[in-house]
């Protein structure tokens, strides 16, 4: 898979305030629509963006976000990387399971943006933080 569709280099955000998480999701917004996604396919990466930015500020003690074009041969496509250097996620399963929540939350968190991607990568380990990518590609 190979980036740049027009926007070049990847864009890179630190997530260390909630203000942050605002400028993410403006972020994607405008790297999704440069890469030609849908409005309902901007919406749903925007919306699992902002849910993994708020995830990597407050479970993760705030971190990076980067956000790229890619492009498969077929399709073009969004990917975004969130990192933190938090405490990791001690139970992955656990934590992708609808209902579950350590913030008091409703719990669809991780498996909310789960659904509304088309990948979905997470590397993770107790006390060494977590890595989260996401790619939504282009109908």
């Amino acid at each position: 898979m190979t980036a740049g569709l027009g926007l070049g280099r990847p864009q890179t955000q630190a997530i260390v305030g909630d203000e942050d998480v605002v400028r993410v999701r403006q972020l994607v917004r405008t790297v999704a629509v440069a890469a030609k996604l849908s409005l309902v396919d901007q919406t749903k990466l925007v919306t699992a963006a902002s849910e993994l930015a708020r995830n990597t500020l407050v479970y993760g003690g705030g971190g990076q976000v980067e956000v790229t074009t890619v492009d498969n041969g077929r399709r073009q496509g969004v990917r975004i990387v969130f990192t933190d250097s938090g405490p990791g996620i001690p139970d992955l399963e656990l934590a992708l399971t609808d209902g579950y929540t350590t913030g008091g939350g409703l719990g669809l968190g991780l498996s909310g943006a789960r659904r509304l991607v088309d990948e979905f990568d997470i590397q993770t380990a107790v006390g060494q933080g977590t890595r989260i990518t996401v790619t939504k590609w282009s109908r």
